[in-house]
């Protein structure tokens, strides 16, 4: 179990594996990255939320009222006025703790330059790699696989988590807006109906990817609360009661500290005359 602060875990259950979590309700721990850096929020009248980078170059929806289930779309740009150079789409099921993985490895690309959040995956390149995204998975015990001609897999333990990777060109359009993208990221059994999903377009940064499928394959469970089964898949995931910490035994110091305490206070001296040399003074006689 990870060790955290109870008091500031935001459930009663931890699920495991993480991957078969669901989002949470509260979308904040995904902008708060990118926010921290000063980037521009903004709403819409339907209560969407867009984030844009000083430069105009890194753009953020959280959209919520949008007009399918991508909750999240992020997208690159060398021109502010220009095409996207890369884009990553989570649904409205995705795990919280994946975006939020996402948009802080962006912040930390964003601060080191364009060189960093435009690099394009090179294959003969031993930072920009794309196996670099592929690595935590196979760490983690996660089966390679050919499903098809045209595409490549990486499955969990379970098989009920799956990373595509996509060979052969792609639309450019068509990865920025549907399911047909380079990288597809999805929990379930089939990627049809998933439990969630995921998608990154081909030039999108190996560093981003890899923090995403890093944060899919961690073993440590997420917390959610059980009444709430949106949150998770029902009847898949692993329920594990969340614990309030055991106490700490006491050390020698906490047991003498607890003796004194309970130790009576000290009752003051009796008043006992002390032996002198001189004459005690005569006692009064009977009043007359």
């Amino acid at each position: 179990m990870p060790h955290h602060d109870h008091d500031t875990i935001d459930g009663d259950v931890y699920v495991s594996p993480r991957h078969l979590a669901r989002a949470t309700a509260v979308g904040d721990p995904g902008l708060d990255p990118l926010r921290d850096l000063g980037w521009d929020l903004h709403h819409d009248d339907l209560g969407n939320a867009y984030l844009t980078a000083p430069d105009g170059k890194v753009r953020l929806g959280y959209l919520p009222e949008g007009d399918d289930d991508g909750l999240w779309r992020i997208t690159a740009y060398k021109d502010a006025f220009g095409s996207p150079v890369w884009g990553v789409c989570f649904n409205d099921a995705a795990p919280t703790e994946l975006v939020t993985a996402f948009t802080a490895a962006l912040a930390e690309e964003y601060q080191q330059g364009p060189d960093h959040y435009l690099a394009r995956p090179l294959a003969d390149s031993a930072v920009r790699n794309p196996f670099l995204a592929v690595a935590p998975l196979i760490n983690h015990g996660w089966q390679l696989d050919r499903p098809d001609l045209s595409t490549f897999a990486i499955t969990a333990p379970d098989r009920l988590a799956t990373l595509e990777y996509a060979t052969g060109d792609l639309d450019p359009a068509t990865e920025l807006d549907t399911r047909d993208a380079r990288w597809h990221l999805w929990a379930g059994t089939s990627s049809a109906r998933p439990f969630w999903y995921a998608t990154a377009s081909t030039d999108t940064p190996a560093a981003l990817l890899r923090a995403v499928t890093e944060a899919v394959s961690d073993p440590a469970p997420l917390p959610r609360w059980r009444a709430d089964t949106y949150s998770y898949v029902k009847d898949h995931a692993q329920l594990t009661p969340i614990l309030p910490p055991r106490p700490k035994p006491p050390t020698p110091l906490d047991v003498r500290r607890a003796a004194a305490s309970r130790r009576p206070a000290a009752l003051p001296a009796a008043s006992v005359p002390r032996w002198s040399t001189t004459s005690r003074p005569a006692l009064p006689g009977p009043r007359r």
